[in-house]
């Protein structure tokens, strides 16, 4: 049975139909986990929802169990973005409630978005927008009639509307009741789980795909600055939260930088790979985030970079990029690299490398400065947390979309 009396769901209950398309909800991916609490929360607050998959369940159709009741839960087509099928597990959906107003949100990558199944519906596309100049395939999907945009980032709103299009703006959000201040990983101390010592621990959360030749989390700029730090500060240990194999078949080999970087095994942990794939919780993640002195989230760029306020809530201090959306995570006890224009040839637009010399300077100013948790920085990500973001931001552009 699902949960009741939420006061939300008696007092301003949603009226309508809303189809999600993302990653499955719950899938440990950043679109699996952000669509896990988008629906929960349509879910309890009285809205008819359901889960269309472009990744993490094919070949029949399903339910999403979420706290609130079951949520039916659409495969995957043969196209590798369900374009072949969105028309179908779309007008099957809503074919349940002809009565309702309806609505269909995209949270993904829209320049992938193709086909005749995407015409004719009210859509909101919650989109990242991770480069410093705008892509002109993403301009072109949200100049259509049938979308609105929804910039996910300050960034993104800037952006957009510098293109002369207007948006909306719903942020990530986390859940601050559990990404808090947590001592302990699998029951175990977390710095003693990690082997850390009184080691400076730097993290990584930054999953390893990559697009051929590019890698847009940077592996290669923020390994060799490790590198470097390392020689002047060798009581330090890097935590890569990551497949360092690559396994999926687009990431990299972390482990073949490692040893071209000449960085010794000692100074460098990872989690189990099976651990990765099957066994982590969130309650563990922000045993990880808390054992870090750390978090160092530099990229190409992001669209918005959920570890970058994880890490906060968890009283974790961040090292981010100065450009895309990462300088609106940041609290003002954070620090930021400076970088150099590149161009994405696949998107005709511009990401940015990260420089080097200021990733290590950075590293310097961190390793300096006080540690233990930032109560500045835990402040900052309450902003962020679930209910608020609801509240605040997705619950008016719903009523106001679903009229």
């Amino acid at each position: 049975m699902g949960k009741s009396g939420n006061p939300a769901k008696q007092t301003n209950p949603l009226s309508g139909a809303v189809a999600v398309y993302s990653n499955s909800p719950g899938m440990p991916t950043g679109y699996g986990e952000q669509a896990k609490l988008l629906i929960d929360l349509l879910k309890r607050d009285g809205g008819k929802v359901a889960a269309i998959s472009n990744y993490g369940l094919e070949g029949i159709v399903s339910e999403y169990a979420s706290p609130y009741g079951p949520v039916p839960h659409y495969p995957r087509g043969i196209d590798a973005y369900s374009n072949d099928v969105i028309g179908m597990h779309y007008a099957h959906f809503m074919s349940q409630h002809p009565d309702l107003n309806k609505l269909l949100i995209t949270l993904y990558d829209v320049w992938i978005l193709k086909g005749k199944g995407w015409e004719d519906k009210k859509i909101a596309s919650w989109i990242p927008l991770d480069h410093i100049t705008l892509p002109p395939a993403i301009l072109d999907w949200v100049k259509k009639d049938n979308v609105t945009p929804v910039a996910m980032s300050p960034h993104g709103v800037r952006q957009l509307n510098k293109a002369g299009v207007a948006c909306e703006y719903v942020p990530h959000s986390i859940d601050t009741k559990v990404m808090k201040p947590t001592e302990t990983i699998g029951g175990l101390n977390g710095r003693e789980y990690l082997g850390a010592g009184d080691r400076f621990v730097i993290g990584m959360v930054a999953a390893n795909k990559a697009s051929g030749l590019v890698h847009r989390k940077a592996f290669s700029e923020n390994l060799l600055a490790f590198s470097v730090f390392l020689q002047k500060h060798p009581d330090s240990l890097l935590y890569l939260h990551t497949d360092f194999l690559g396994s999926g078949g687009t990431g990299w080999n972390l482990l073949k930088m490692l040893t071209a970087y000449g960085i010794p095994k000692e100074a460098v942990t990872f989690p189990a790979l099976q651990d990765y794939r099957y066994g982590l919780s969130r309650e563990d993640l922000a045993g990880f985030y808390t054992a870090m002195d750390v978090l160092l989230a530099v990229s190409y760029g992001e669209g918005f970079g959920v570890p970058t306020i994880e890490a906060q809530a968890c009283g974790t201090r961040v090292i981010g990029s100065s450009w895309a959306a990462t300088p609106d995570l940041l609290s003002e006890d954070c620090w930021m690299v400076d970088g150099t224009m590149l161009w994405d040839a696949g998107q005709d637009a511009f990401w940015m490398s990260p420089n080097v010399p200021s990733i290590v300077s950075a590293l310097e100013l961190a390793y300096e400065a006080d540690r233990g948790p930032s109560q500045i920085s835990i402040d900052f990500a309450k902003q962020f947390d679930t209910e608020v973001v609801w509240q605040k931001h997705w619950l008016p552009l719903l009523k106001k979309m679903l009229q």
